[in-house]
């Protein structure tokens, strides 16, 4: 389970220097956070004890393969009507975004998290969103703004999905990015928006290259 403060989790290693550089200083020059209580639904990650993402903290984790955990089931329906089911992602590598359309931070990564799941799609990279405070109508608004093409589960109500990743990757304010391995299970965690593509198509080749 990854555990508060990042930096400090035993059997994590921090992502490696030629991710951090560049990506994270500009994330801390902006000074953006995690969305605060009164955008609505971030309370939602705030049960766990540890802080969000303040720029004080490593925002990006990396999970050591024999420190992974159980394979994460989750399911819902998403913004189309349609039913999903971690099943259909089982066995390839798969990014979960923690977001809703009011949060700010959501805003700012939506289309680079576009950019990387298009780059990605042709190596069998699944992505999906998990919207913890949003309707219908206002997640699929939100995907036409920024040309979203993955789905999303609509947790609002349930929420299940949510409460299936703080099982094993506790969740803190939106937006969360978790990137899983073939197998299911949490290899990394992203605080924050995910601040251009890089970081995030790097943590995803690297679980390409793991054998399966």
């Amino acid at each position: 389970m990854l555990t508060a403060p990042v930096r400090a989790a035993r059997g994590r290693r921090p992502l490696r220097p030629r991710l951090v550089g560049a990506a994270l200083a500009a994330v801390l020059a902006v000074g953006l956070s995690a969305c605060a209580p009164e955008d609505g639904g971030a309370d939602a990650f705030r049960g766990d004890g540890n802080v969000g993402y303040n720029g004080e903290s490593l925002r990006v984790t990396e999970i050591a393969v024999a420190d992974r955990g159980e394979p994460v089931v989750f399911s819902g329906e998403t913004e189309d009507g349609s039913t999903f089911s971690s099943d259909s992602i089982r066995g390839e590598v798969a990014v979960v975004n923690f977001w809703y359309a009011t949060c700010g931070p959501c805003r700012i990564e939506a289309k680079d998290l576009e950019s990387v799941w298009k780059k990605h799609e042709a190596d069998g990279v699944k992505f999906i969103g998990v919207n913890i405070y949003d309707a219908a109508d206002t997640a699929k608004a939100f995907a036409e703004e920024y040309g979203i093409t993955y789905p999303s589960i609509l947790d609002a109500d349930s929420g299940d999905a949510k409460l299936a990743f703080a099982k094993v990757a506790p969740l803190q304010a939106p937006p969360t990015t978790l990137v899983l391995d073939r197998k299911g299970r949490v290899a990394a965690r992203i605080l924050g928006p995910i601040d251009g593509t890089s970081v995030l198509s790097t943590l995803i080749k690297d679980l390409l290259a793991e054998k399966a």
